[in-house]
């Protein structure tokens, strides 16, 4: 009966599937990750902001990303995760150096990954914290210490270890868990 199909129809559009025109005709969306990850970010975004439910997504993702791009990852790629990680020390007292340094190393692992959609989840989890981030970023000591992680996690997919990649990003995730609850702290 038509309500069950307009239903159905409306939450395959909001779900980026289907593409409502003019007329009342549904097309099939081009499907691509971000399209079919857009409606989960927003969703993401709207909730109340948990440090620790986010932190421990991003952990689910993120170690499997250093195990996919310490499998997947060219030598090339890996050497240059190796030196956007030794770039860091150049930002110490630069935190808006750092946070696009960051994000382009986080990204760099992922792409490595070579796993489109599962990028695209890691990138959407990151995208959410930026502006704590921010605060988090100018605390003495943060930028010191994520440097310092992003070198073992690099040195540990440089040597094709897996599961030491997968702890290395699981320890940096702890302390930027840790450095962006502080944040919360000092905003509140």
């Amino acid at each position: 009966s038509r309500p069950p199909l307009r239903e159905a129809l409306k939450a395959l559009t909001i779900m980026g599937i289907l593409e409502s025109r003019q007329g009342g005709r549904y097309y099939v969306t081009d499907l691509s990750p971000s399209r079919l990850v857009a409606p989960f970010s927003t969703m993401l975004a709207l909730a109340d902001f948990d440090v620790n439910t986010h932190f421990e997504a991003r952990a689910l993702v993120d170690l499997e990303i250093a195990r996919l791009c310490t499998r997947r990852g060219t030598r090339a790629e890996k050497a240059r995760i190796r030196q956007l990680a030794q770039d860091g020390h150049a930002f110490y007292d630069d935190p808006i150096a750092f946070r696009l340094l960051d994000a382009e190393f986080h990204g760099a692992i992922a792409i490595a990954a070579r796993n489109p959609l599962i990028r695209t989840l890691s990138q959407s989890l990151y995208d959410l914290q930026l502006d704590l981030r921010r605060l988090a970023t100018t605390m003495p000591g943060v930028i010191q210490t994520s440097v310092a992680q992003h070198c073992d996690l690099a040195e540990a997919i440089f040597r094709d270890d897996a599961e030491a990649a997968a702890e290395a990003i699981r320890l940096h995730l702890v302390h930027v868990c840790a450095s962006t609850e502080h944040a919360v702290d000092l905003a509140a």
